[in-house]
């Protein structure tokens, strides 16, 4: 989880700047993040529609107009 957004905005401004990375680079990183998320247990989801009404009843009250 992220702590501090800009803390995370301002690392991928200055990684973007100093690394133009190909995209076999890039098809590497996001296998290993990958793997990564699915040796902890977080992918692949066991039910991707699992919590969609918590998230409908949110954005009903956050887009709430009178």
């Amino acid at each position: 989880m992220v702590k501090d957004r800009k803390l995370l905005e301002k690392f991928n401004r200055e990684d973007k700047r100093r690394n133009r990375y190909s995209y076999q680079q890039s098809l590497r990183i996001f296998e290993a993040l990958w793997q990564e998320a699915c040796s902890l247990g977080i992918l692949p989801l066991k039910n991707i529609v699992e919590g969609v009404e918590a998230d409908f009843r949110i954005a009903r009250a956050i887009n709430y107009r009178r």
